[in-house]
């Protein structure tokens, strides 16, 4: 099934140079029609399949879905809109981060599709480190795979300078124990999000992510008893 047509790509295009409210204002049905419920479409067909992989990622929409609105409180740059739609699916929602999830972002300029951990409380980024410590060889194993590389290369995310001294030693070896987020994922050409077989593309990503996410789904059940 075809979700979006070219003018998803054209809207953000012409809404580059016109980024205020008066041309949104006067181009909302091409939002509506092309993007905003397209998406939403897309998003809503997503969260059924990927939970019957798991069942956790039921959710409604609107809890996944981001608004195209910028926060501009504390921005220099005020332009009042994104240049992209985007979802995360997580139990929570898109605003929980103790729950490895997959975010997929749309733009004239690229598809990201990611996985894995983003800001996680302390509690469970410690024991995500712990966790990484004492299994390295399982944490290596589903991390450095010749499909998992090939995929989605290295896991990315912020680091300390420091950790607890029960994973220091462990964290010479495997740098990765340093980490205060896990994410990996792809990104994709733009001419990605016109595809008929998008649903099945973004799935398929999912079921090569899925074995490490459930790593971290471990360490949260671990860190919750």
């Amino acid at each position: 099934m075809r979700y979006f047509q070219p003018e998803f790509l054209q809207f953000f295009i012409d809404l580059a140079p016109n980024n205020h409210k008066d041309w949104f204002d006067q181009n909302r049905n091409q939002y509506k029609n092309f993007v905003k419920e397209p998406f939403k479409e897309f998003v809503t067909d997503l969260i059924e399949r990927l939970s019957q992989h798991n069942p956790q990622l039921k959710i409604e929409p609107k809890n996944a879905i981001f608004r195209i609105n910028r926060d501009i409180r504390f921005s220099k740059d005020k332009t009042p809109y994104k240049m992209h739609v985007a979802a995360a699916l997580a139990p929570g929602g898109k605003k929980d981060h103790d729950y490895p999830g997959i975010y997929v972002h749309l733009s004239p300029e690229k598809m990201l599709i990611y996985f894995g951990l983003f800001n996680p409380s302390r509690e469970l980024r410690d024991q995500v480190r712990v966790k990484i410590a004492n299994e390295m060889k399982r944490f290596s194993d589903l991390s450095q795979s010749r499909t998992f590389k090939e995929t989605f290369g290295n896991i990315e995310g912020e680091r300390n300078k420091i950790v607890a001294k029960e994973v220091k030693k462990q964290a010479q070896k495997e740098p990765l124990i340093y980490n205060k987020s896990w994410l990996y994922g792809v990104e994709l050409p733009p001419e990605t999000i016109l595809r008929d077989d998008l649903l099945d593309l973004t799935e398929n990503y999912f079921k090569l992510a899925e074995p490490l996410m459930k790593f971290f789904v471990e360490a949260k059940i671990q860190a919750m008893d």
